[in-house]
């Protein structure tokens, strides 16, 4: 049994048709996520479901990214056997928040007869009573994550619901528009544009500066933000999602802090200041240290603190500088009492 994955858009339709043929007679599922996390439409879905199809295989859609859909297409259209609608982002539910791929699971009908049975204390047609056992206690899904999203569908209706995605479609362009200068804009789709996200390469920085993706995500927490993915779907980027929760007065204000971080990093590539003396590299930055009477930086503290003037109307104070996050992942400690207290 072969199964081939294109959740991130890297199998290409050549190499999708020598996969298949190098397998003939041995392929069981593809999955895709769609649209793509490389943020774009991938305008050959189709195609790829007919070919795993004509392979034998069945095709299971992710709906990872449904944000850039509801409303606009219909994932049974596109001619996969499988369909997972995601929760998250797309109907009121953060990462995370319950599983980051909590949602429903919808199948073509032929797949029906395979499904996990249903707790048989509801009385159900006969049609859907299937053998077997359930997946889980709770077959329908979570009781705290499912009514919000309910109540967020039922507020929105159909035409609040694809207002909301044509706004989170918009402002994933309009970003990769104002940014595409300072930040080359890694994958776009037809026409250039992007779908609901956007991912920023900073690899080219980075090897001109020594700037790393992680420097701006600490930095931007001095501007007030909580960084974008770092390092997904491709490593050494930053992919930025606004979704339509976003106004255009806060997606301005982070073009701005992605402005003048950018500058910071030119400043570097000139050799103004020493990666590991710039205030990229020491972000963020505590109220305790811009106010201490000792300060040894290479830069000012109001650069430290206030980058831009807004910030001296509306600040948020990192309570910590930088740590390493992932010290802990490396360096486990057993935090188990010792055997002799046993």
């Amino acid at each position: 049994m072969v199964v081939a994955t294109a959740e991130n858009g890297e199998i290409s339709l050549d190499d999708l048709h020598a996969k298949i043929a190098a397998h003939e007679g041995r392929i069981a599922a593809m999955m895709i996520t769609y649209p793509s996390t490389h943020g774009v439409y991938e305008e050959h879905v189709g195609e790829v479901c007919g070919a795993v199809h004509d392979a034998g295989g069945q095709v299971y859609i992710d709906g990872a990214n449904l944000n850039a859909l509801v409303g606009l297409a219909k994932p049974g259209h596109f001619g996969g056997d499988v369909s997972h609608l995601n929760l998250h982002k797309t109907f009121c539910i953060p990462h995370g928040g319950g599983g980051p791929g909590v949602g429903p699971v919808a199948v073509a009908e032929h797949l029906v007869p395979f499904l996990p049975a249903l707790r048989q204390t509801i009385q159900r047609p006969a049609e859907l009573r299937r053998q077997g056992a359930p997946v889980s206690a709770a077959p329908f899904g979570s009781a705290g994550i499912l009514p919000i999203t309910w109540a967020y569908i039922a507020l929105m209706g159909h035409e609040g619901l694809g207002r909301a995605t044509r706004v989170a479609v918009l402002s994933a362009n309009y970003i990769a528009a104002r940014l595409q200068d300072a930040f080359p804009v890694l994958y776009r789709g037809p026409g250039g544009l992007v779908a609901h996200e956007c991912i920023l390469d900073i690899r080219p920085l980075t090897k001109t500066s020594g700037i790393t993706a992680e420097d701006i995500a600490k930095r931007l927490i001095d501007f007030g933000f909580h960084a974008p993915t770092m390092s997904f779907p491709v490593a050494g980027t930053l992919m930025v999602e606004p979704t339509e929760s976003e106004d255009l007065t806060e997606i301005d204000r982070f073009i701005e802090a992605m402005l003048v971080i950018r500058e910071e990093i030119a400043a570097v590539a000139r050799g103004d200041i020493a990666a590991e003396d710039s205030a990229l590299r020491h972000a963020p930055h505590t109220a305790d240290a811009v106010v201490s009477d000792s300060w040894d930086r290479a830069y000012t503290r109001e650069q430290a603190a206030f980058p831009v003037p807004g910030l001296r109307r509306d600040k948020y104070w990192a309570p910590v500088a930088r740590i390493d996050n992932a010290h802990g992942d490396r360096n486990l400690v057993c935090s188990c009492p010792p055997l002799e207290e046993y």
